[in-house]
């Protein structure tokens, strides 16, 4: 496996199609207050994960999600959220399952969840496990604007969290892969 940060929203080719163990998707624009977040934890988890561990650095939404949610074993987001209910900084831990998407199918309101739930609906190979770490922002719009202080806290937080989850990723154990001999 290639270890590797990608800020350009392709990934790079693995050689193979053998399915990732585990990728941490690092999402936010680097240009936007607290939204920023992804991209500076993408730049500390790049010196401490382990090189079987493939690192995506991006700021896409919508449909442009799908490549990284596909060929992996385990996805593992790292986002902000803004929902009002808790104090900036606050690190919430989900799966993609507890989250509700749109009923609405409409491209100007997709994201992470509709994308997954998307590639399901399709059969494609989507990961079998998502975790969400998701971060309480206080402000993802302001242009060229700086991180809030608590949120700017929860990164070492964070990084010990990914690095802990790719620990016990290395430590399960490898299926077994049934072949024909027919």
């Amino acid at each position: 496996m290639i270890s590797h940060v990608a800020q350009d929203g392709e990934m790079q080719a693995r050689g193979s199609f053998e399915r990732v163990p585990l990728r941490v998707l690092c999402l936010g624009n680097d240009l936007m207050a607290d939204d920023s977040l992804g991209h500076v934890v993408a730049e500390q988890l790049c010196q401490v994960l382990p090189a079987e561990v493939e690192l995506v650095d991006s700021p896409a939404a919508g449909f442009h999600l799908l490549d990284y949610v596909l060929g992996v074993r385990r996805l593992i987001v790292i986002d902000t959220i803004i929902t009002g209910g808790a104090p900036p900084g606050t690190i919430r831990v989900f799966d993609d399952c507890r989250m509700k998407t749109m009923e609405t199918i409409s491209p100007h309101y997709v994201g992470l969840f509709e994308t997954l739930a998307l590639a399901r609906s399709l059969s494609l190979e989507v990961a079998e496990e998502v975790e969400i770490l998701a971060v309480e922002a206080a402000d993802c719009s302001t242009v060229g604007g700086a991180m809030h202080p608590a949120v700017r806290a929860a990164i070492p937080s964070l990084i010990r969290m990914v690095r802990q989850r790719a620990a016990m990723e290395a430590d399960r154990p490898l299926k077994q892969i049934a072949r024909s001999t027919a």
